[in-house]
């Protein structure tokens, strides 16, 4: 019985044990790339941060210069609109560690100049664990969207990017309802092809929208791209695409990049520290280590 008794106290200590394993990972912010205006692809961390798996003590590493840039937290709306007037906090020397110790959505933009309008922005989601994400409950009953929510449907103050973070993650299946809000006269919506998507060359629409709110329900399956024909609207970043599925699945349009406010956590304390190489690192103690071998002595004497 008493034998029992020390492999159950075994078997708890190692779950414990397992427990205190988890991977937590030093994300660095672009890669190679670091933390600039990036050239010519203002989706540039989107697609980046599309390709990582965060969860609560992982650390985000800004590789910046020093009085070139900085690296501000801020809320989802200032986000949207690159406004730097309130960040939840600002750091300005670089190279700078950024620790996550809660789940949800954070959002990171530049302050200078006109670094964030450009795409030096990052929005992520943190999670609890590293573990696979249990699959969604597939959808049967139709909703309605309002396209950028309260910013509507206008020319985005931080270019492109910005309807590509509000359609991040959202899924859309035939029956839903796209609401898009705007100014009649001086905006409109468009359905159009890919290729005028990529081109904003308008000369044939498959669907225009002159009154607001304009409604458009998703009738079919597969990639929707739309835009405003006012002029250089598209151009300036005022353009959407999604993917509609039949099940509920979420995915994203081919060739567009997807990316994701809880405040009250701040850089990590000490300056930066040298980010570890590509990949997640266990993190043991040997004090634990030493319990669990006691443990074992005792058991097995």
């Amino acid at each position: 019985m008493a034998r029992i008794i020390r492999l159950a106290i075994l078997a708890l200590a190692l779950f414990a044990f397992l427990q205190t394993t988890v991977a937590v990972t030093t994300h660095v912010v672009g890669d190679s790339t670091g933390w600039t205006v990036p050239t010519n692809d203002p989706a540039f961390y989107a697609v980046w941060a599309a390709k990582q798996t965060f969860i609560i003590g992982d650390t985000l590493f800004f590789n910046f210069t020093t009085g070139q840039e900085d690296v501000a937290r801020v809320t989802k709306e200032a986000f949207f609109t690159c406004n730097s007037t309130n960040p939840i906090s600002i750091i300005t020397n670089g190279p700078a560690n950024y620790t996550l110790n809660s789940t949800g959505e954070y959002f990171f933009i530049d302050t200078m100049n006109n670094h964030c309008i450009q795409g030096q922005r990052l929005a992520i989601n943190v999670t609890t664990s590293p573990g696979p994400t249990p699959s969604p409950t597939p959808r049967t009953k139709p909703e309605n969207y309002t396209v950028g929510d309260r910013l509507g449907w206008i020319i985005p103050p931080g270019g492109e990017i910005t309807y590509i973070t509000w359609s991040y993650n959202k899924t859309f299946i035939v029956g839903d309802t796209l609401v898009f809000n705007f100014m009649n006269g001086s905006d409109n919506v468009a359905e159009v092809t890919k290729e005028a998507y990529n081109s904003c060359n308008l000369t044939t629409i498959l669907a225009l929208y002159n009154n607001t709110p304009a409604y458009f329900t998703l009738k079919t399956t597969g990639e929707h791209y739309f835009t405003s024909t006012y002029q250089y609207h598209c151009e300036l970043g005022q353009k959407l695409a999604i993917n509609v599925t039949g099940s509920g699945t979420a995915s994203s349009p081919s060739g567009s990049a997807n990316a994701p406010s809880s405040p009250g956590n701040g850089p990590t304390p000490g300056g930066p520290v040298a980010p570890s190489p590509s990949g997640a690192e266990p993190r043991i103690s040997g004090g634990y280590l030493f319990t669990l071998f006691t443990i074992a002595m005792v058991v097995f004497h």
